[in-house]
């Protein structure tokens, strides 16, 4: 029997293609309306993996995804990176002037806004997913609206695209995170950790050189509020490395250093190419 895996949407949305790729094609989904209905379909055991949009490389991240998964103790076990093309579609036999209102995920219409920047008799109206927005357009037959949503929305909805590629980036990319309830030994080069620092001078930078000590690249650092302390803040860090022992010890320093630390998953990297060019420098303490 297929695993069940958890995506936010519908089929035909962005998390049903990765699902598809990451797990191939006759993948078995639980579709999900909301973020937070991934994260308790993992934890009830409805699915045994999950796939979560965590960043865009136009939009940034989304930030209550990094939240779900801490606070819910879930393990990242994988990634997956795919192109962003967003398309204008509607039901058939209708040119872009006669469209009043367009419907999406509000990451999809700011990925989109130059291009409505075109179009001021379109007002826009955030909704909860690209595919199930299209799906809805087709079912109700209702014109003078459209949908942002992919290519493989318009084709299982029979819906026309309008207007193709309108995102205003062309190299607009997702990272996606492959989520479990439970953590598992795996080969990895990759890892996504989180701590909190005591508030002084000097900390992170301290915390960072330990990272390159142990030659361990940096290529993701976010900070998240730590709601119940006021001003202080938690770091999501994600490295890639080479030797998983220098991991381990880099791990064991930083637990001493830091006031909380946590290994949220260690997992193969899924954008190798290009990675090394783009990783972030450490900063050098001041002498």
């Amino acid at each position: 029997m297929k695993e069940k895996v958890a995506i936010q949407g519908i089929a035909g949305s962005f998390h049903h293609q990765v699902a598809r790729e990451y797990f191939g094609n006759e993948v078995q989904v639980e579709e999900c309306m909301t973020f937070q209905s991934v994260i308790d379909s993992l934890r009830s055991g409805t699915s045994e993996k999950a796939v979560m949009a965590i960043e865009n490389s136009i939009a940034g991240s989304i930030l209550p995804n990094y939240a779900l998964i801490d606070d819910n103790e879930i393990s990242i076990t994988g990634e997956h990176y795919i192109p962003i093309q967003m398309n204008l579609m509607a039901v058939p036999g209708q040119s872009i002037q006669e469209i009043k209102k367009v419907y999406s995920h509000p990451m999809a219409l700011l990925q989109c806004k130059e291009f409505f920047r075109h179009h001021p008799h379109i007002k826009l109206i955030e909704d909860a997913d690209t595919a199930s927005v299209a799906k809805r357009i087709s079912e109700n037959g209702k014109k003078g609206v459209a949908a942002v949503a992919s290519s493989a929305a318009a084709e299982l909805f029979n819906l026309e695209i309008i207007e193709r590629n309108i995102h205003t980036v062309k190299s607009n990319t997702t990272r996606f995170l492959i989520l479990s309830a439970t953590a598992k030994e795996q080969q990895s080069d990759k890892a996504s950790i989180k701590f909190v620092m005591e508030s002084r001078q000097g900390s992170l930078v301290s915390a960072l050189n330990i990272l390159r000590d142990y030659e361990l690249d940096m290529t993701k650092i976010q900070s998240v509020p730590v709601i119940e302390m006021p001003w202080k803040y938690a770091f999501f860090i994600d490295v890639i490395f080479t030797e998983p022992d220098n991991f381990k010890k880099a791990m064991q320093i930083l637990e001493l250093m830091t006031e909380q630390l946590k290994v949220l998953g260690a997992y193969k990297n899924g954008n190798a190419a290009g990675k090394r060019d783009r990783r972030l420098a450490l900063v050098e303490p001041r002498e």
